[in-house]
């Protein structure tokens, strides 16, 4: 009985991260279009989160990679999916406090190594799989990104640079449509599919799922592309403005290319399996497409800002989610544990929450 309800508490706790990455993530699909007024706000969360949920039935090899080419399936735990998920949850709420984009995706797989680490030790996690899988692919993809975004920026000036700068924009900014709608169909492609994985590792723990046999259930593909939809659908506007407006100031055949380069980076590594950092990808897209035009457009104090949570991500997620098994042994085994951890998180979420509003309602009476 009691490991029915950890399972099903993990199962609340991982839609819940998925709903944080949704409102999270939300500035990387859509902060240019935004910023360049081809799309009204409303719109274009709306489209996001529509099309975040389409992509999450695209493909499972994400999915697939987050519980079986990572950490070893058979020595996962409840309590160890549980741990991984708050503590990412917790990572997310901090950077999300500050309006720093950092990888809600990495944020859950150093949250679950971590737990997983205080577990077991090293011998749960495939660190090949890990430094091929995550690391290698986070090297790399920003920079791919910077690289797409800045060619194809070049190009596009090299092309029309002489045509009217009116006529030019409108054309771009109805490409903006086009491309938001691709990059919102890649972020699902791949966000979406790593708590589907730890899903599946919660439910293989609790015997749901054979270990020699793992597979991701249609209810569990329906439960997250549906969190990270309504994540998305509630915007995160601190992090939207960073991403939108802090970083660089796009005109619209720069955020058509930003956006185009992070669409294609995100869809080919969820082909290849490889949980990505969306945020990572349109972050250096937006840069490349800044720095091909004038590298003093773009602010890189911002940017190295950005970088440090980008670094600090993967390990601070992982401390939290060993400091939060850590503290669910002391306080009880089963499920006691989890319960008065999530009671605890409940209290502070909403604790914050009420502070943000009524700051809010000051600026306003201030105002």
């Amino acid at each position: 009985m009691q490991s029915t309800i950890l399972v099903v508490l993990v199962v609340v706790t991982a839609l819940a991260f998925d709903f944080t990455n949704g409102f999270h993530d939300t500035a990387n699909v859509i902060a240019s279009a935004i910023s360049t007024r081809a799309l009204s706000p409303r719109t274009a969360i709306a489209l996001a989160a529509v099309l975040n949920f389409a992509g999450a039935f695209v493909s499972l090899k994400v999915a697939a990679t987050v519980a079986t080419g990572i950490i070893d399936p058979a020595k996962i735990t409840e309590a160890v999916a549980f741990s991984g998920l708050i503590g990412a949850i917790i990572w997310n709420l901090i950077t999300w406090y500050f309006g720093l984009p950092s990888s809600s995706s990495h944020a859950l797989i150093g949250g679950v190594i971590g737990a997983l680490l205080a577990a077991v030790g090293g011998s749960g996690v495939n660190w090949d799989g890990l430094i091929g899988k995550v690391v290698v692919p986070a090297l790399i993809a920003p920079v791919l990104a910077f690289v797409v975004a800045g060619v194809s920026i070049v190009a596009v000036y090299a092309m029309l640079g002489r045509r009217r700068p009116g006529l030019v924009n409108r054309g771009f900014r109805l490409g903006q449509v086009l491309t938001s709608g691709m990059l919102a169909l890649a972020h699902g492609t791949n966000d979406a599919q790593k708590t589907m994985g730890v899903i599946t590792l919660a439910l293989v723990a609790h015997g749901t799922i054979s270990a020699d046999h793992v597979y991701v259930p249609t209810w569990v593909v329906l439960c997250a592309a549906s969190a990270i939809a309504l994540g998305t659908y509630a915007g995160g506007w601190r992090i939207i403005r960073t991403v939108g407006t802090r970083i660089i100031r796009m005109d619209p055949a720069q955020a058509f290319a930003a956006q185009s380069a992070g669409a294609s980076v995100i869809l080919a590594s969820s082909h290849f399996g490889y949980p990505l950092s969306s945020t990572h990808v349109i972050s250096g897209a937006v840069m490349g497409a800044g720095a091909a035009k004038r590298l003093s457009a773009v602010r890189w104090g911002v940017a190295g800002n950005i970088a440090v949570a980008w670094v600090l991500t993967l390990p601070a997620a992982g401390l939290f989610g060993a400091a939060v098994y850590f503290l669910q042994q002391a306080l009880g085994a089963g499920v006691l544990g989890p319960m008065l951890i999530w009671l605890v998180a409940l209290a502070l979420l909403a604790s914050l929450i009420l502070v943000r509003r009524t700051r809010f309602a000051r600026a306003a009476q201030a105002s």
